[in-house]
């Protein structure tokens, strides 16, 4: 079975934790950083994808965690 990725999404000027393919949010926070250590705290726990986004709801990173058979070539680090 696939793992669903968890996305730091903006949600009604707050900032909301996600899991893929769920539309009540897991958590929602104040602030974007929050939502996204919580974010990559559940897709670590999960063996998972952490999904960033932006204000406007685009994706502006990710970062997987677990066993990634064709790792992408991170260009960022």
């Amino acid at each position: 079975m696939a793992k669903k990725n968890f996305h730091s999404v903006p949600w009604d000027g707050d900032w909301a934790v996600k899991k893929e393919g769920v539309d009540k949010p897991i958590s929602v926070h104040r602030t974007q950083s929050a939502s996204e250590d919580k974010t990559q705290k559940l897709a670590k726990q999960n063996e998972a994808e952490a999904v960033y986004h932006n204000r406007q709801g685009q994706i502006k990173d990710k970062d997987s965690y677990g066993n990634d058979p064709h790792p992408p070539i991170d260009r960022k680090h």
